[in-house]
């Protein structure tokens, strides 16, 4: 997996160090509701699980030492500890997915894609406390103002977002279906020959995502990439490829190859699958980002 900042451009649009624009899906009122839905009833049951608890605690104790300022006490920090601190914590540890938005395959990140931190998390939480919910300042009005922020907004952000600088966007989504280049028939002699057994499925899989992706990347970015993977690759290639391969054909070959020696034989599918009249490449599923 390849780490590379990004740069926000204008509300929309994610834009990675190669000028890609990252293709995210920004959580709309619908699913941020039921995700919200979920975790309401999730910190209901925890509620009532610290109260049974202090609840027991209470009645253990001496009667001189319980007054009503106790039990006020009490109610309090529960409802902190479940309003404010729970979901501090929660989106904290899984880095920005609660059980809610699990369950819908939500996670909230930061403006420019990365990760949340414990202060973005406890800003959203501290927000949605004071504001949104449950609201402890004018809780009608808040919500409508919290309500028609989300629907304005182009990435369907609330008061907490805007806020912490963060978004709830979607990680379960398809992933579109990119062309693999396939066998150049120039080098088809050579790669039926050649011994594959060194490169394994983890650099197969980096060069699959280069092939597939390479006319989206822009110079000196996939020059520098196709010049590692080619690198790597031949390192773990015997014999090596004829002289003046380019490299991209030089990977094609390895990954066809390998591709053609999986195939079950006598397939009459696989034969089919591996055929390519029109030149254009075979369609396989682009793996989906870490």
């Amino acid at each position: 997996m390849f780490t590379v900042p990004v740069t926000v451009v204008g509300e929309r649009d994610v834009v990675n160090a190669e000028a890609v624009a990252l293709d995210v899906r920004p959580a709309r009122l619908g699913s941020r509701a039921l995700a919200l839905g979920v975790d309401i009833c999730v910190q209901a049951v925890l509620v009532l699980f610290l109260l049974a608890v202090t609840s027991i605690t209470l009645r253990a104790l001496p009667p001189s030492l319980v007054d009503d300022a106790l039990f006020d006490t009490t109610l309090r920090t529960v409802v902190v500890i479940v309003l404010l601190a729970y979901p501090t914590l929660i989106e904290t540890v899984t880095n920005g997915r609660s059980v809610g938005k699990l369950l819908v395959g939500l996670r909230v990140v930061r403006d420019d894609g990365g990760p949340i931190r414990l202060r973005h998390a406890f800003t959203r939480a501290l927000i949605g406390f004071a504001v949104e919910w449950p609201g402890l300042l004018l809780p009608l009005v808040t919500w409508m103002i919290s309500l028609g922020t989300m629907l304005g907004s182009a990435r369907g952000r609330r008061l907490g977002d805007l806020a912490a600088g963060t978004m709830v966007v979607h990680v379960r989504r398809p992933y579109p279906w990119l062309p693999v280049p396939p066998m150049p028939q120039h080098l088809a002699g050579w790669a039926a020959v050649a011994d594959l057994a060194a490169v394994d499925d983890r650099l197969a899989l980096s060069v699959r995502q280069y092939l597939s992706r390479a006319a989206l990347l822009r110079d000196p970015h996939r020059s520098r990439l196709r010049q590692d993977l080619a690198g790597e690759v031949a390192a773990r290639v015997r014999p090596a490829p004829p002289a003046g391969t380019p490299p991209d054909a030089f990977l094609a070959a390895v990954l066809a190859e390998r591709r053609r020696r999986s195939l079950p034989a006598g397939d009459a599918l696989a034969e089919r699958l591996m055929r390519d009249p029109g030149g254009t490449g075979i369609a396989l599923r682009s793996a989906a980002p870490d």
